[in-house]
């Protein structure tokens, strides 16, 4: 086993929301009135924590209207939760790893009660070891979730691959000194993803169920 500890995002690798996410985004800024970001942009912030989102993607936001802004962010996403799902073969890749003897792990710069949310609609609360959340630690890049999932699980950074769709992601992982692999459907294009030297960029879940089994 290569990889021991195998650690993914959450919105855009596993859970199928990044489409959402970024209309919940423009949305709301289009109810403040403030100048409204384009797809790209509001992508773009997929991933990283409140504070960190808001700056890059609403810059004429002052801090003081953050909490108006995320009450109504959170009012369009909750309307659409429903309708959101696993991607295709998440479910089956997941119980694979753990077959085999992975731990597996979240990192994820969603809130912890999102995130709680969301593994009980999906039922996959019991599926993983660890898991950190973007209301908890420092924002990705910044390697601390890795780092504690490391402590947490008692393994070390050789031990760990972390799986994401966005360049956060595979910052954070180079800033802990962990392997990455990139998956293509999600957030952020490929090209943005590859200046991150990912092990991989792997367009599909059974592309990637494929690439753990030979290489993970």
């Amino acid at each position: 086993m290569r990889y021991p500890l195998i650690v993914f995002d959450w919105d855009g690798t596993l859970f199928d929301s990044a489409t959402v996410i970024t209309d919940c985004i423009i949305d709301a800024a289009r109810d403040m009135q403030l100048r409204v970001p384009d797809r790209a942009t509001a992508s773009h912030v997929i991933g990283l924590g409140l504070n960190d989102s808001l700056r890059h993607a609403l810059p004429d936001l002052v801090p003081e209207r953050y909490a108006d802004f995320l009450g109504r962010y959170r009012k369009y996403f909750l309307e659409r939760e429903d309708s959101l799902t696993l991607f295709s073969g998440i479910v089956e890749l997941l119980e694979e790893l753990k077959a085999r003897g992975h731990h597996l792990a979240v990192a994820t710069g969603k809130p912890r009660r999102g995130l709680d949310r969301s593994l009980q609609s999906s039922k996959l609360a019991g599926v993983f070891a660890a898991t950190r959340c973007g209301d908890e630690c420092h924002s990705k890049p910044h390697p601390a979730m890795l780092l504690e999932l490391m402590a947490e699980t008692q393994l070390e950074a050789a031990d760990m691959l972390m799986i994401g769709d966005t360049s956060h992601d595979l910052q954070m992982a180079k800033n802990a000194g962990v392997d990455a692999l990139a998956v293509t459907y999600g957030a952020h294009p490929e090209a943005a993803l590859r200046r991150h030297d990912p092990r991989a960029c792997i367009p599909s879940v059974p592309e990637l169920k494929q690439w753990l089994s030979d290489h993970g």
